[in-house]
């Protein structure tokens, strides 16, 4: 095991301790599987990945690790939803989602990017008398595989 998968499993079972709740070997399987994956994926895949998982309890473990924190589901107008660790335990990153296909690819921008964006963003929500926590961009369209 890698030390960021090591890291990661240790955080994880700290925020499951946190909220009273045990990190089952089933929990570790999830984990184990979406840390391996380069984007969100949907609970067939998920079961592709990791296939001594039942769906029912897949369905209990994203269900836990989502309450708890350390898993996002991503809704959006595919078919199923999709999940992925949270932010914390990987890296800030947006996503490119397919309207044909409903694939999606995690991005990363420039720290100079990101900066400029989060002014902006600052300059919006004090003008409103918002207080962000952080943000998020889901750019929609076409892969490249289903441009036309």
């Amino acid at each position: 095991m890698s030390p960021a998968h090591a890291e990661i499993h240790r955080t994880v079972r700290d925020r499951l301790d946190q909220n009273d709740q045990r990190y089952t070997t089933g929990r570790r399987a999830v984990v184990d599987a979406l840390a391996e994956t380069d984007g969100p994926i949907t609970l067939p895949e998920l079961i592709d990945l990791a296939p001594a998982l039942a769906q029912s309890s897949a369905y209990r473990n994203l269900a836990v690790l989502e309450e708890v924190g350390v898993v996002r589901r991503l809704v959006h107008s595919s078919d199923h939803a999709r999940y992925e660790l949270a932010e914390h335990l990987t890296e800030h990153h947006h996503h490119l989602i397919c309207e044909q296909c409903g694939s999606v690819r995690d991005v990363t921008l420039t720290p100079e990017l990101e900066r400029r964006l989060d002014a902006a963003f600052a300059t919006v929500s004090s003008a409103e008398g918002f207080t962000p926590t952080h943000h998020t961009i889901d750019l929609y369209g076409r892969c490249a595989d289903c441009r036309p």
